[in-house]
Parts: structure tokens; C-alpha cells; sequence
């Protein structure tokens, strides 16, 4: 019997389809696949996918989160921030980066429907 296991990807809401490929696009996730119906995306980052599915729920999408390990939460602060400013992404924000207590400097973005992400910086010897 054979259990080895290749990949986990993760189902992310999206409200607004169209707005979210184009916000997580600009971030700079490459997109592999969207299905003929719009139902779902495959967007990939670094060596990391997941599935945008075009289905919403409030609930959901607001206790949804996306840990993305990064080398720079700094720059990952710039460069959000200059996408959020153009104003393109109606309910996008972010907020500087903060060192949290696990030992990491995270800066916080949420997506266009409320999905938070930490662009996680690991300080120390992680």
C-alpha cells in the first residue's frame, strides 16, 4: 500500500471571480488553468498552488487565511501597497508589516472578498 502524498492544495473563495484572478495576478501568482465555466483557477506562486474557486460565502471568506512564507515582508508591503493604491481592488487593504510573537514579521493583506493573508517573514533560526 502506497500513501505517499504529492501536493495539498486549498480552495479560496472568491465574491467577485474576475476581481480576484486580477488582484492575486497582480500580486504576482501565475495563473495555470481557468475553467471553461469560470468555476475555478489554479494559481501558482514560488512553488505553492491553490484553487480560486468562484464561490462565496461571507462566513468563510472572512475567517479564510493563506500563511505564504517570504524572504521580505517589507517589500512584500511595497509591492501590495502600490497595487491596493490604484484603487483597482475595491475592498483590498493592508497593514504594515508586524513582528508577531511566533517569530515573524508578517505584513497582512486581505483579498478583494475578505481573505486575509500573512506574507510571513521568519526572523531567527526557523
Amino acid at each position: 500500500m502506497n500513501l505517499t502524498a504529492s501536493d495539498v492544495k486549498i480552495f479560496v473563495p472568491a465574491k467577485d471571480f474576475q476581481e480576484s484572478l486580477a488582484f492575486y495576478s497582480a500580486l504576482g501568482w501565475q495563473t495555470n488553468f481557468v475553467a471553461d465555466d469560470g468555476s475555478l483557477a489554479v494559481l501558482e506562486l514560488g512553488d505553492s498552488r491553490f484553487y480560486l474557486q468562484n464561490y462565496y460565502n461571507k462566513e468563510w471568506a472572512d475567517n479564510f487565511m493563506l500563511h505564504i512564507t517570504v524572504e521580505d515582508a517589507a517589500a512584500w508591503y511595497q509591492h501590495a501597497s502600490n497595487i491596493i493604491a490604484n484603487g483597482s481592488y475595491k475592498n483590498a487593504c493592508i497593514n504594515k508589516p508586524k513582528e508577531e510573537p511566533y517569530g515573524a514579521l508578517v505584513t497582512f493583506v486581505w483579498d478583494p472578498c475578505g481573505v486575509l493573508l500573512h506574507f510571513a517573514q521568519p526572523l531567527g533560526d526557523e
